[in-house]
């Protein structure tokens, strides 16, 4: 069943990510801007009057996505889109820096080339929904770790999915138990698009998400966010482990509004509304340490 569940998924997700990948183009990393002033907000519009997603500390790296014709540039600031003012970014179009990981988005392989550009030789190629860590940008070309060397990717076809300063160890914290096979079940999930209000198989919500992860292990959570914060039994922020659900208050008015399942090493996956997409987060970013409001503990100990 299981087996036939991940077939539909990558099913219609040939098709979605097609799509996402047909107006890609125009959302390509251009480059990186290192922030100039002591703090640089992220905005959800390019205006001032816009609401303030995050932001970002003088020094601080983001990924350039494009400019627009009034002094802004669309970014990427861990893991969130918005836009930036350009007056405050140094922009450089190729940079050797770390700027986390991406998930690949094709609807079947993505060409692996020796430099940043197709009159380079073809080397390999990667997996639709493959994960792989960026080091740097090259006109609009990502560098990534291959083989026993780099390589380069086209950046219209990688969606950032986590942020360097979160990046996850290759082993799960506590391999072999029972939280290990739930965190590494709801990996599988990465890439899945986000919808609100859906239940899956082929989208999912924050809540309909972690939901159906505990589903496939014979744990019952309920619908909302706000309802699963009732699973479960409390833990502190400094008692997280892999499998802890996460709650924040990422809507202002709302007690909690959305969930995110912890990983280990400050990271946790989520169906996020702004990326569209199930994704890895860094739990320590400003966005979500000022949004925190609890933690549960599904699992029996």
């Amino acid at each position: 069943m299981a087996s036939f569940k991940s077939f539909l998924r990558t099913a219609l997700l040939t098709v979605l990510l097609s799509a996402l990948c047909a107006v890609g183009a125009s959302a390509a990393c251009e480059g990186v801007g290192t922030v100039t002033a002591s703090a640089l907000r992220l905005r959800s519009e390019p205006s001032t009057e816009a609401s303030i997603l995050a932001t970002a500390a003088q020094g601080e790296l983001v990924v350039i996505l494009e400019q627009t014709d009034d002094g802004w540039y669309k970014v990427d600031y861990q893991s969130m889109e918005g836009y930036m003012s350009a007056e405050y970014l140094d922009f450089q179009p190729q940079a050797d820096v770390t700027l986390g990981w991406g998930v690949v988005e094709v609807s079947d392989f993505l060409n692996v080339r020796t430099g940043p550009g197709t009159e380079y030789n073809v080397v390999g190629a990667l997996r639709s929904r493959e994960t792989v860590l960026i080091l740097g940008v090259e006109n609009g070309w990502y560098k990534i770790p291959y083989g026993e060397s780099t390589a380069y990717v086209h950046s219209n076809y990688i969606r950032s999915c986590m942020d360097e300063s979160g990046a996850r160890g290759d082993d799960p914290v506590y391999d072999g138990t029972l939280a290990a096979q739930i965190v590494a079940y709801a990996e599988e999930f990465l890439g899945v698009p986000y919808v609100y209000g859906a239940n899956g198989p082929y989208a999912y919500d924050c809540s309909s998400f972690t939901q159906t992860v505990y589903a496939h292990f014979g744990y019952t959570l309920n619908r909302t966010s706000y309802d699963q914060a009732l699973n479960g039994r409390a833990v502190s922020w400094e008692e997280l482990q892999p499998g802890d659900l996460i709650f924040f208050r990422t809507i202002a008015g709302a007690y909690i509004s959305h969930v995110g399942m912890y990983v280990g090493d400050g990271v946790i996956i989520h169906a996020s509304s702004g990326s569209r997409m199930i994704r890895y987060a860094n739990l320590y970013s400003s966005y979500f340490t000022n949004a925190y409001v609890c933690a549960r503990r599904i699992i029996d100990d």
